[in-house]
């Protein structure tokens, strides 16, 4: 079994920059054999996608609201996975999550995704 355990959250005014990072741990668990999700939930709302990186870290896919704004990377050396948030909008306040994939290399709706974090705040003021 993956632990995923995000933080980085906070509030942020718009047009700021936040990054949230993932660290995954496991017993027996090798983080290149998982593709790695960030997906938010405001409330009210379900969740959604945000973006994914495959495997090795060489394909990454964002949602339309995210696009050209956000940028996910990963370390696994670090067995992290980070999700790089800039010019923030108040519509991206939202819990988000990192989840892991063992099945998929660029899942984008959470029922492919094997392991989640317990989310982490992210609050953007206008």
């Amino acid at each position: 079994q993956v632990q995923l355990v995000e933080s980085g959250g906070g509030l942020v005014q718009a047009g700021g920059s936040l990054r949230l990072s993932c660290a995954a741990s496991g017993r027996t668990f090798s983080f290149t054999n998982y593709a790695m999700g960030w997906f938010r939930q405001a409330p009210g709302k379900e969740r959604e996608f945000v973006g994914s990186i495959s495997r090795v870290g060489g394909i990454t896919y964002y949602s339309n609201p995210v696009k050209g704004r956000f940028t996910i990377s990963r370390d696994n050396a670090k067995n992290t996975v980070y999700l790089q948030m800039d010019s923030l909008k108040p519509e991206d306040t939202a819990v988000y999550y990192c989840a892991a994939a063992v099945r998929f290399n660029r899942p984008t709706t959470p029922i492919l995704y094997d392991c989640w974090g317990q989310g982490t705040q992210v609050t953007v003021s206008s």
